[in-house]
């Protein structure tokens, strides 16, 4: 009996601890692919269908990773910091974005992108190889890579200071 007590109150302080992960608003380095790892390789595809590889934008200088999709409210809540972040770095950081395939196809990424953000270089993540690899837990997901290959930020959410993230980067 007293076994059974201490069971189901380790089942309810479990379920208590998960909900409250679950519903507490996300911060940076919350989750994701661990700060410091090496960022992996990913079989993508070009806007227009062709075979790429996310390992193509890496060891040039830092690069920012945003995982969207064209009917995310938290990625278009995080446009205004991204297309800011864009003037600011132009030419000094590259900006990827990495779209689910989720919902959309990308002929509408295509539309999307070409509206949004026409300076970001545009990956369709057709089959979540990105996704597993990143360990991407939502739309809205940012991953900032210094010029060395390695992951220096992960966020999650509209309100990311990106500025801050890249900074790290440099």
């Amino acid at each position: 009996m007293v076994l059974s007590v201490v069971k189901r109150q380790g089942a309810v302080l479990t379920a208590l601890v998960l909900c409250a992960a679950l519903w507490s608003p996300a911060r940076a380095q919350d989750s994701g692919i661990e700060i410091g790892t090496k960022a992996p390789a990913a079989a993508v595809e070009t806007l227009d269908g062709k075979p790429a590889d996310l390992a193509s934008v890496f060891g040039k200088g830092p690069v920012v990773l945003q995982f969207w999709a064209t009917w995310c409210p938290t990625c278009k809540a995080l446009e205004p910091a991204m297309t800011a972040a864009q003037k600011k770095y132009a030419g000094t950081v590259q900006f990827v974005g990495v779209a689910v395939s989720v919902n959309q196809s990308p002929r509408a990424v295509q539309v999307y992108s070409a509206k949004h953000s026409p300076t970001m270089t545009h990956f369709y993540d057709a089959r979540g190889k990105a996704v597993g690899a990143y360990d991407v837990p939502a739309t809205g997901f940012v991953v900032v890579v210094n010029k060395a290959g390695q992951v220096v930020y992960t966020g999650l959410g509209g309100q990311q200071d990106i500025d801050a993230a890249i900074k790290k980067a440099m």
